[in-house]
């Protein structure tokens, strides 16, 4: 029975339907705690989980490097790569902690919270999370999905329960601190399964150095892009609760959060569709039928999501945030049309990096960033910072779009060197 069992149900099956199950789990965590707390209480839980998602970017960087190089390097030189990235993960989580306790007054003052300690609990985490980013990334390369799935199940699971935990044992305590501290639980929890033999292998063959200057071009270049991205996806919470009371910032907290639903979708779509393309490059496979298939998958989600929002906005909003939020209804299709343009545009981009094509990643999130300066002009109703991401975002996808429909059709030979500056690429 274990054997029809396991061969019916492919590992990446297995993984899509986990991540459904994981960010099902969030997306509830997060309208839980918007029904629970006030628009303006829900505004500070919604910048912290925001919060999060922008220094995401470091470890979805340290996530997308180790998966690359595992899968390009043998056994002898993945140990030494291993060491060198870990230390880097450890040394950058202290940093960025500490720096998040220094100016934790101006972060308050700057996005009025109600208080400033999540912040100071919030940074204790960050080491962790680094660690835990560099363990998915060996799972990824490995393409070994089942427990690539469960440390995403872990952290979310322990994250809901230890919330609602600190939340109602500590009544007197701020809701945001509550949250912080779950998500530094969560942390902990997200390390399993946790792959010791490989951080602290101990190879009795000789272990091959490798070649530093290639892994950190990568790394910034990964980096920035992340950055980039992080900042397109969250840049409009974060100014919106600058610019706006917190009750309206509360209320497009919400709208953020529903209208990015095929945004959680594409981001699965990624976490299978790299690892591939890496392979497929490396053994001179052309990879572009991988990306045009899960763009389609993305595509065929965002009509049905967009669909929904345009033609049932007042009961989409009414089931998942109450009466309270109603306000945004109208907006919902706009914002959902947004993040579905963007989901599209940020495959392309993922498929570029994975092929060594750093010029269109590059140009691509400086495009991007239109969207930031757009809002920041124009910012005088909410409809307007959504019209303004619309904007930022088809320029996005139209330049992704037209870069990839006019790299020239040749027959690819792949010769990359992992230890090269450069990934090469020969065309007969």
């Amino acid at each position: 029975m274990r054997t029809l069992f396991t061969t019916r149900i492919r590992p990446d099956h297995f993984f899509m339907a986990s991540m459904l199950v994981v960010n099902a789990g969030n997306y509830l965590y997060n309208l839980a705690l918007g029904r629970l707390l006030s628009p303006s209480g829900f505004s500070d839980a919604a910048l912290l989980i925001t919060f999060l998602l922008v220094l995401s970017f470091l470890g979805m960087t340290f996530q997308i490097v180790t998966s690359k190089y595992t899968v390009l390097y043998d056994e002898s030189k993945l140990t030494a790569f291993i060491k060198l990235i870990t230390r880097a993960a450890v040394v950058s989580g202290v940093v960025v902690g500490l720096l998040i306790v220094l100016f934790s007054g101006w972060l308050q003052e700057t996005f009025k919270t109600e208080t400033r300690d999540m912040f100071y609990i919030f940074s204790f985490g960050i080491p962790l999370y680094f660690i835990i980013s560099i363990n998915r990334g060996l799972y990824q390369g490995k393409q070994n999905m089942n427990r690539l799935s469960i440390t995403y199940q872990a952290e979310m699971l322990s994250r809901v329960v230890a919330t609602f935990v600190f939340m109602f044992a500590l009544p007197d305590v701020s809701a945001s601190v509550a949250i912080a501290a779950g998500v530094v639980v969560s942390f902990i929890f997200g390390l399993y399964p946790f792959q010791r033999t490989t951080f602290w292998a101990r190879t009795t063959g000789v272990v091959q150095p490798v070649a530093v200057r290639p892994i950190v071009r990568f790394f910034a270049i990964t980096a920035f892009y992340e950055l980039t991205l992080i900042l397109i996806n969250n840049s409009d919470i974060l100014l919106v609760k600058h610019y706006f009371p917190n009750d309206q910032a509360g209320v497009y907290a919400s709208l953020a959060l529903i209208g990015r639903i095929v945004y959680f979708a594409a981001w699965m779509f990624v976490m299978l569709f790299l690892p591939k393309v890496i392979r497929m490059h490396k053994e001179g496979i052309d990879p572009k039928p991988v990306l045009l298939k899960y763009a389609a998958h993305t595509l065929m989600i965002s009509v049905v999501i967009v669909a929904g929002s345009l033609c049932f906005p007042k009961l989409v909003v009414t089931l998942l945030f109450g009466r309270n939020y109603l306000s945004i209804a109208p907006l919902l299709w706009k914002y959902a049309l947004a993040t579905s343009i963007f989901a599209l545009a940020n495959l392309f981009a993922y498929y570029f990096l994975s092929i060594g094509k750093f010029r269109p990643v590059i140009i691509a999130a400086l495009l991007g960033l239109t969207q930031i300066f757009l809002i920041v002009f124009f910012h005088d109703s909410l409809e307007q910072v959504v019209d303004m991401q619309i904007i930022a975002m088809v320029i996005l996808l139209v330049f992704q779009v037209g870069y990839f429909i006019c790299q020239p059709k040749k027959n690819v030979s792949s010769n990359v060197n992992p230890d090269s500056s450069k990934m090469t690429v020969s065309c007969s």
